[in-house]
């Protein structure tokens, strides 16, 4: 038994190391849960004479905790307890068997390729070792005794996936016990211990608890999204690269170095790329006398709709859009000033009122991509609230997948993973 103890630690130690190794960059998941669960047991194994068990016996309970390593593998602590009664024309027995375990966890739906054709169905299986002990009650002629064991356990866990934090398994486990001296029922001790001799098979229905503030747990996570999350934010960096080298306003200073990178084209600026205001009113020295020219005729055209139009037709034709990360509710940074855009004219137009749509693109399961789309709305209607906006002038709501592109184009992808304004 101690020998096998030690292997079976070192398998563990091994497992837990091959599989970190595997899994430094994928971290946008949830690994801890909550495993819970309740049903039958079957003992086998030994009995005394005249002692004969229900077939199932009720009832079986377990409690765990499990950490997954990436979304292939884990480890779980478990703790459980068996009660077996006697069945009709058996002696009298009432004893209950306790058990922990230290147990392996393999994401087998991920292994196999579920993530490819579902998001409702998984399948773990698990195995290890631990320890039992079996108290007899006061009605056998044993009672009192505790008689501990080892164990050695597989099983397999289905699931079905009920959200983001919680899903439904039925488990099915079979343990091996060694050093098992007295019977079941409680009644006689085995002669001659010879290893693992007595069995016990559980079957309970249950449910995952996921912890964490990740859209999905490793459960549910394919290797495809963390690829897609690699290529998006890989595609981001050279993207941002590239538009730092460009000079967008024709200051001659590139965009990464220039504290002002929206200066109007032609303004005089100086060498980290500041338009030259030298009475400081916040307005370029080359254009204000163009605009105290200009704004008496700008105002009289924003007060009669002319301005105050245009701008609400660009918002309304969806010019002015919020943009997202793949299989994520924040915004990307780009997307603050859409945000900002909203809240000035919000803030300039206080009879306007706003509804915010939600999209999401084509990859996934389209419930999951629905509520996806919400989040991103409602993420939106959060900061405009922050930012100031009352909750009364703004809605929201989602429009779930947008498949108006090429869903193999990542770039395409990501001009629909958006939030819209609809001004009323």
């Amino acid at each position: 038994m101690k020998k096998l103890t030690l292997a079976l630690s070192l398998f563990f130690v091994a497992f837990a190391t091959q599989a970190q190794e595997t899994d430094s960059e994928l971290q946008n998941y949830d690994h801890w849960s909550i495993d819970i669960g309740g049903g039958f047991n079957k003992a086998t194994h030994y009995f005394s004479s005249g002692a004969f068990t229900d077939t199932p016996s009720v009832w079986n309970a377990d409690l765990g905790v499990r950490y997954m390593i990436n979304n292939k593998f884990g480890i779980k602590a478990n703790v459980g307890i068996s009660e077996l009664n006697e069945k009709d024309e058996s002696i009298p027995f009432q004893n209950r068997f306790f058990r922990t375990t230290l147990e392996g966890v393999i994401n087998a739906g991920e292994i196999l390729g579920f993530r490819e054709w579902t998001q409702t169905f998984n399948l773990l299986v698990h195995g290890g070792i631990g320890i039992g002990q079996l108290r007899i009650n006061e009605e056998s002629p044993l009672a009192d005794e505790k008689d501990k064991m080892g164990i050695l356990t597989v099983g397999f866990t289905p699931q079905v996936r009920l959200g983001n934090s919680i899903a439904l398994n039925l488990d099915v486990s079979a343990l091996a016990l060694a050093g098992q001296d007295i019977a079941w029922d409680g009644y006689t001790t085995q002669p001659v211990n010879r290893g693992f001799d007595g069995m016990m098979f559980n079957v309970g229905l249950g449910l995952n608890i996921y912890l964490g503030a990740n859209e999905k747990h490793a459960d549910w996570y394919g290797d495809d999204m963390a690829e897609d999350n690699a290529l998006e934010e890989l595609e981001g960096r050279v993207a941002a690269i590239e538009t730092g080298m460009l000079d967008t306003d024709k200051d001659g200073v590139p965009d990464y170095l220039d504290r002002e990178p929206n200066t109007m084209n032609g303004v005089a600026v100086d060498t980290k790329g500041v338009a030259v205001d030298k009475n400081g009113n916040g307005i370029p020295d080359e254009l204000e006398s163009s605009l105290d020219e200009r704004y008496a005729a700008a105002s009289s055209e924003t007060t009669t709709g002319g301005g105050s139009g245009a701008i609400r037709t660009l918002i309304n034709d969806g010019y002015v859009n919020v943009y997202f990360k793949f299989n994520s509710d924040e915004p990307e940074v780009y997307s603050l000033d859409a945000i900002n855009y909203l809240v000035k004219y919000m803030n300039a137009n206080p009879s306007a009122n706003a509804e915010l749509v939600g999209y999401a693109d084509e990859i996934g399961d389209e419930e999951y991509n629905r509520n996806l789309s919400e989040r991103r709305a409602k993420k939106v209607y959060d900061i405009l609230v922050a930012s100031g906006v009352e909750e009364g002038r703004l809605e929201y709501r989602a429009e779930g997948e947008d498949d108006s592109v090429d869903k193999n184009s990542s770039a395409a992808r990501q001009l629909v993973r958006r939030v819209t304004f609809k001004l009323k």
